[in-house]
């Protein structure tokens, strides 16, 4: 056998190990303040987003595409290791960058600033494809629960961006080219999902703005193609807000997948210590082979 093709697994494994080891450091998306903010110096009022760049693995194609994660929490918390980082280094493993972003939460943030802080971040990622080595045109959002929710945001309230901004960055598109859900919240079905919606919007928040914002309402035919992955037992963001989802883009014609566990409930993550529900993560990296965001070698 040649020599390159046997070092190949283990050159692959060092060079994601020695990824892995290091700890990337967050960087704030306004360098200069974020708009809106209510303090300085605390990063729950600044967010931030930290790069997880792939790593350059010999003999392996660039894939050329970046993820924007948004971990969940019922815009309360953020999720940051399950719904985060793990999911940025399994990012890795197939060749893509990641970026995860903690974004300002409720109750002491209200909407638009979470939707602002994710446009923010899909610009920023965005605008430094260059720098990270992929195309500025194939870059997803993944978002789990709450994070699903504005990742659903981003895909049904996105702009082309402020062509007269004196910020480039602003001047960037927010629309996602693809969609990755993860149990996410839609619509107030649920316990969980209704307390993120107070979170988000504040308790008794009018009418319209929770329809404005009940995401499987506003779904076009310039939504992104989406992934989508729910349990059926899931007792917190009730399986109806995938499903409510998943039907909204078939209506508009946009290429959509789901996947429903039988068991899993909420806030399973990539479930790696679960022989069944682990599986899904694999039925992702197909969907994103197949359409094209992996290398094909």
């Amino acid at each position: 056998m040649n020599l390159r093709l046997q070092l190949l697994p283990i050159l692959l494994f060092a060079a994601v190990a020695s990824a892995q080891q290091q700890t990337p450091a967050p960087v704030p998306l306004w360098p200069q303040g974020a708009p809106g903010a209510l303090g300085d110096a605390s990063p729950g009022d600044q967010p931030r987003i930290t790069p997880f760049p792939a790593p350059k693995i010999p003999g392996r194609a660039t894939t050329r595409t970046a993820v924007l994660i948004l971990p969940g929490g019922s815009y309360s918390h953020l999720a940051t290791d399950h719904e985060g980082a793990q999911v940025a280094k399994w990012l890795n493993n197939l060749g893509v960058s990641a970026f995860m972003l903690e974004y300002r939460l409720g109750p002491r943030y209200h909407h638009p600033i979470e939707m602002n802080d994710a446009k923010r971040g899909l610009r920023w990622v965005r605008s430094h494809a260059a720098e990270y080595g992929y195309d500025p045109n194939r870059v997803g959002v993944w978002g789990f629960s709450a994070g699903g929710h504005l990742a659903s945001t981003l895909g049904t309230h996105f702009d082309s961006g402020d062509p007269a901004a004196a910020d480039p960055v602003d001047r960037l598109s927010s629309r996602p080219d693809f969609l990755v859900l993860a149990y996410p919240v839609m619509d107030p079905l649920g316990p969980a999902s209704a307390n993120s919606f107070d979170n988000l919007l504040g308790k008794n928040a009018d009418p319209a703005l929770v329809e404005e914002l009940s995401n499987d309402h506003h779904v076009t035919a310039q939504t992104p193609m989406t992934f989508l992955v729910a349990a059926d037992d899931d007792k917190a963001v009730l399986p109806e807000n995938s499903v409510n989802f998943y039907l909204a883009l078939r209506k508009a014609g946009v290429p959509a997948e789901m996947h429903l566990y039988l068991h899993g409930g909420h806030g399973f993550g990539l479930a790696p210590l679960d022989p069944v529900l682990s599986s899904w993560t694999a039925r992702l990296a197909d969907w994103l082979r197949v359409n094209g965001w992996l290398a094909t070698n």
